[in-house]
């Protein structure tokens, strides 16, 4: 198989050098995996270009007890002490949660939110299966819409879940971090704020005037963060680009991969947000090294019936530019 050929959306990539094998997670397509159910598949391949069929690696429905079985958005996995950490996003359309008050520009959306939140599981193998940590709740606090938990380990070596908080909650959505357990069973305190999505300032900047800028929502979606060697501290992130009036006075614009860092290394911050990396509806991207040591991200485009992108990327200090886009192994588009 190769990129064109593979339903992708969110996608992960593990380089497992030992192996030479470059392991792509995204959400279960039952078309493409052969198995019904939300949960996880992976493909495989050496080249970046040749790709095995996917296998499945996790299923809600098999777990024992657990607070939901839709969703299966934006898997990743990382390696921790020998052994294979999942997350992955589930949600529940039948817990709601309390409907939040209204903010600034009222309530924005005519339905109550419900539980959403990234769930841990953990596996000996990065082919699965995995099994889920705790099946009653979701990692981060189970009364905030969250989703797109990420894995930070800090210079201390304190693990953390870094993930969106909904829109859909806050309005202007949130990026937030809380602190994990050295197994990544359990969270420890309270969730820190990092940033939030109208920090962006170059969101709302091609408005046509005479329409009001600031517009809800402002989303937050796919962190991904990435330490330099400068010191500093880069996080990938997606949103939407408010760059187009509708004929109902509201503002719409196309999914877009972007960036912020942290010069100081912190995961606290303060960050400062850069212009998007790849407009034309493309996100959820991360970086990953190569086994020739080449910076590269994949990400999806479009948002509907995505495909998987890659582009050669480079850092300047903590600029990250695009190089290129590699066509040769994603088929273009």
């Amino acid at each position: 198989m190769r990129l064109p050929d593979m339903p992708l959306h969110d996608p992960f990539v593990v380089a497992d050098k030992r192996t030479r094998t470059y392991f792509l997670y995204t959400s279960n397509d039952p078309s493409v995996s052969g198995v019904d159910g939300t949960g996880t598949m992976v493909y495989r391949s050496h080249d970046l270009r040749d790709w095995t069929p996917p296998v499945v690696v996790f299923l809600a429905a098999e777990q024992p007890g657990i607070w939901a079985t839709d969703g299966g958005w934006a898997p990743e996995v990382h390696e921790r002490d020998g052994r294979y950490y999942l997350f992955t996003t589930l949600h529940d359309q039948h817990s709601p949660l309390p409907v939040p008050p209204p903010g600034p520009w009222g309530t924005p959306f005519p339905t109550a939110t419900h539980m959403r939140g990234t769930i841990t599981a953990v596996a000996d193998s990065p082919l699965g299966p995995f099994t889920v940590v705790d099946p009653s709740r979701p990692t981060p606090p189970e009364n905030l819409m969250t989703l797109d938990g990420t894995l930070y380990v800090d210079p201390s070596g304190q693990p953390w879940m870094v993930y969106a908080h909904e829109w859909l909650q806050t309005i202007d959505g949130t990026m937030e971090a809380i602190r994990l357990a050295p197994d990544l069973s359990e969270t420890v305190g309270t969730p820190v704020f990092l940033f939030k999505g109208s920090d962006a300032s170059w969101i709302s900047e091609q408005i046509p005037s005479g329409v009001p800028h600031q517009l809800p929502p402002y989303v937050t979606d796919g962190p991904q963060l990435y330490p330099t060697p400068d010191g500093s501290l880069l996080m990938l992130w997606s949103t939407y680009e408010k760059n187009a009036a509708k004929q109902d006075g509201t503002v719409g614009g196309g999914y877009v991969q972007t960036y912020a860092v942290s010069p100081s290394g912190d995961l606290t911050g303060p960050w400062q947000q850069h212009r998007p990396l790849v407009r034309d509806d493309s996100g959820h991207g991360m970086l990953f090294h190569t086994f020739d040591d080449r910076l590269m991200m994949i990400l999806h485009r479009p948002f509907e019936n995505a495909r998987g992108k890659l582009y050669e990327m480079q850092l300047v200090g903590h600029e990250l530019r695009v190089l290129r886009q590699r066509t040769d192994l994603d088929g273009g588009g």
